[in-house]
């Protein structure tokens, strides 16, 4: 929101410099990002009156003109503007003076013939974009003001970055309403009088969408005068707000914009077929915008529309083929209450960003459209003249917003502020921030909040008002105390730090990613999935919830690798959004993840280091080395798998006692040619929740007695994964087995292709006494018979 101190002084003027308000109201949540001159600095410019204008005598371009203004009478000046002529007033720079960029204006020659100042145009004084010719003031101007004071250029704008819970102060009348409240000032708007109807003549408009546009108000305004020229006071406070003047018509609407925050339309009314009705579009239909852009519309966008068609798209811009032109005789004047739902996220999936749109999304004042109709009335039969006809105002009692009723409690504003403040304080803020006071009791009162608040809703909404207001650097700074119970944790809780660090020590670092990702992306890791979608979402790359984080980091994985970063280890915690099942009662699920990717070198680049490349295994041994917190091997196992974004050759899944918790493998081909990956990236993805608690370790006594170790290789067909062998014979040796591991495993010159040997070690050890020859050899024997069964195995 961009406006004028001097506007804003009209309505309230504390004994504040601007800089010195732009401070006040940043500390009252309103940040100011900007105070900065209204026009370049300048001075010595009057306002001039061309009296003669004549052809310069050797050159075509150019004209000698005498010139009123100068305090000792007409001067002459040479001037190439192509508007130049006899009886305008303009702004006269007279010698000595000095323009923006500390430019002097000086006597001078032109082609043989004197100047004595310079005629100047709105850019060359930093007063507007228009450099065709010299500016042209209004008649009324006196000449020989002094141009600054004549236009109140010792002004300066202010522009306020509101966050999106205040749309109240998107108009100069919210914005002065708070520094009424700050600095207990009056504030006094302009009077704004019902302005009586001289016609009958109106128009039916039909509610079809209730619920978005439960309030329309319109007036018929017939003869204006469209010739006629928008005032330089208005045309200076547009400016100064960051908005062009363009025609009457338009200004005043823009103008009441900003003043009351109300935004508005006007229709050529002769270009209007029947009512207006507001309703939703159907899909297809196409609308040509006032910027001249067709757009095809969707189904859920809400329309202002006529027996023929479409005419705006409500809250967000007007239709080019109802627009007012300079034939239009005829108007009608729209001021309506749309819903912040109904129009919040339409305008930017149109690529387009209005003021409009801007302030029906975050919410505008439901009771202010007639206020802003007489407004505009007001103004336009003072510019344009014409004949209004009566306000028309069509409501829907019921989809109106609900009124607002909130209790304050004493005890609640010295236990949330940590302050005391005085009753006769609380109510006097809350009341000139517009609450309305309906009881009082012992315990607190009751305020009806006004319609223009959409954030309040709240008793910590009210709270926070009066810190607002009471001022944060008032309130003192002291240390709380308060007795906190050290809530205890299961020993057998693995904490989600443990498995951090142990990435963290194994050179991976943490990424943060966004919650939500494209559509296009989500449908390449989880394509059986229908992600939840966003209402308003940021961009279409951020448009639905992750149903896993691994397409996070492989998108940070290929924002390294575009800025020469080839190797990477990456690890994040966080959220994936899972949809329920709405049939069996079943909502949105929101599962605790850790995932993991590495790309590139196994070790970093040395003299020393080898330049592998990470595999498979590199991934699992770090995944083993998270399972190690659980003190669980025996119950993690991991089995072959597919998954849609892994490759089907290298996937595995982690399996707790035969549950799934988790998966492990290398990206697949496709979706490693579509992130333009020159090497393989390998993930992992396990459920923080489903990896359940550890167990707890036990004490067992360590035997004195000696161990036995036996080595074992066996054939069997390759295709058998030697995890299951593994598992046979662990549970095959017996009690006494101590210890196994699978030291080599080998395929090649003198083995049958379609097998492979495996060798393992077995040790064993008696917690009481020595185990003899006996006993390992019926152990390894069980061992051998037990493979041989299930898998075919022989002994080599």
């Amino acid at each position: 929101m961009k406006f004028s101190n001097a506007w804003l002084r009209e309505w309230v003027s504390p004994d504040l410099t601007a800089q010195q308000l732009a401070d006040q109201i940043t500390m009252a949540g309103l940040e100011v990002d900007a105070v900065e001159p209204v026009a370049g600095a300048f001075s010595g410019v009057v306002v001039g009156e061309i009296v003669a204008c004549e052809q310069h005598p050797d050159a075509d371009k150019l004209r000698v003109c005498k010139v009123k203004g100068h305090p000792e009478g007409e001067m002459q000046v040479v001037c190439g503007a192509p508007n130049a002529r006899t009886g305008i007033k303009i702004p006269f720079a007279l010698v000595g003076a000095k323009l923006p960029g500390d430019f002097k204006i000086k006597k001078a020659k032109l082609r043989g013939v004197e100047s004595f100042g310079m005629l100047c145009a709105q850019t060359e004084l930093e007063l507007g974009d228009d450099n065709d010719g010299i500016w042209e003031l209004p008649e009324e101007a006196v000449t020989g003001t002094d141009l600054r004071e004549y236009l109140q250029l010792d002004d300066s704008t202010i522009e306020v970055d509101l966050t999106p819970n205040r749309s109240d102060c998107l108009g100069v009348a919210g914005i002065a309403r708070e520094v009424g409240v700050l600095n207990r000032c009056e504030v006094t708007p302009p009077a704004i009088e019902p302005v009586a109807a001289v016609i009958d003549d109106s128009l039916q408009v039909s509610l079809l969408a209730e619920d978005a546009c439960p309030r329309y108000v319109g007036r018929v305004i017939r003869n204006i005068n469209i010739d006629a020229e928008t005032p330089l006071w208005m045309q200076e406070r547009l400016r100064r707000s960051g908005l062009r003047s363009i025609d009457p018509v338009v200004d005043v609407t823009n103008y009441v914009l900003l003043e009351l925050g109300q935004p508005m339309h006007a229709f050529d009314l002769a270009k209007l077929s029947g009512g207006i009705k507001v309703r939703m579009a159907e899909q297809g239909e196409k609308l040509t915008l006032l910027d001249e852009q067709e757009v095809e519309l969707k189904a859920d966008t809400l329309l202002i529309a006529d027996e023929k068609g479409p005419l705006a798209i409500a809250g967000i811009m007007g239709g080019l083929d109802s627009s007012v032109t300079k034939a239009t005789k005829d108007i009608f004047l729209e001021s309506a209450f749309f819903s912040p739902l109904a129009i919040a996220g339409k305008a930017r999936s149109y690529g387009l960003h209005t003021d409009s749109s801007h302030r029906f999304e975050r919410g505008v004042d439901y009771r202010l459209q007639e206020k802003a109709i007489e407004r505009a009335t007001q103004l336009l039969l003072d510019i344009v003249g014409g004949e209004p006809g009566p306000v028309h105002v069509r409501e829907v009692t019921e989809a109106m917003p609900a009124e607002r009723r909130i209790t304050l409690r004493r005890a609640r504003v010295s236990r949330g502020l940590g302050i005391q403040m005085s009753d006769a304080e609380i109510v006097e803020i809350i009341t000139r921030l517009g609450l309305e006071k309906i009881s009082e009791d012992s315990e607190g009162w009751t305020f009806l909040v006004p319609s223009f608040r959409f954030d309040i809703s709240i008793e910590s909404d009210l709270l926070e008002e009066l810190a607002r207001v009471y001022g944060y650097n008032r309130i003192p700074s002291i240390s709380f105390e308060a007795a906190l119970d050290i809530v205890p944790r299961a020993e057998a809780q693995v904490a989600q730090s443990r498995l951090e660090q142990t990435l963290l020590s194994r050179g991976y670092q943490e990424a943060i990613t966004f919650s939500f990702i494209d559509r296009d992306a989500s449908a390449k890791f989880d394509p059986a999935v229908e992600p939840v979608a966003l209402q308003n979402p940021i961009s279409a790359e951020l448009a639905v919830m992750r149903t896993n984080l691994m397409a996070g980091l492989v998108k940070t994985l290929q924002y390294n690798l575009n800025r020469q970063q080839d190797r990477a280890r990456l690890f994040e915690t966080g959220l994936r959004f899972v949809p329920g099942n709405p049939e069996s009662g079943e909502g949105l699920q929101q599962e605790r993840m850790i995932a993991g990717l590495i790309y590139g070198s196994r070790q970093p680049e040395g003299w020393s280091g080898s330049k592998d490349v990470v595999d498979f295994y590199d991934i699992k041994a770090d995944v083993e080395a998270m399972l190690a917190h659980y003190e669980a091997d025996a119950e993690f196992t991991f089995a072959p798998a597919k998954h849609p974004a892994l490759h089907p050759g290298q996937c595995a899944e982690v399996l707790r006692n035969g549950k799934s918790v988790g998966v492990l493998g290398a990206l697949h081909p496709e979706l490693q040619k579509d992130y333009d990956l020159p090497k393989a990236a390998f993930l992992f993805e396990l459920s923080l929740d489903g990896l359940g608690q550890s167990v707890i370790p036990a004490f067992t006594p360590l035997s004195k007695f000696p161990e036995v170790r036996r080595d074992l290789a066996i054939l069997v067909d390759a295709e058998i994964p030697v995890g299951q062998l593994a598992e046979t014979a662990v549970e095959a040796a017996g009690e006494f087995l101590t210890d196994f591991n699978i030291f080599d495993v080998y395929q090649g010159k003198g083995i049958d292709l379609h097998r492979k040997s495996v060798a393992m070690g077995l040790t064993f050890q008696h917690p009481s006494r020595t185990l003899n020859d006996e006993e390992i050899n019926a152990a390894v024997d069980a061992v051998v018979s037990q493979l041989e069964q299930q898998y075919n195995a022989s002994q080599r």
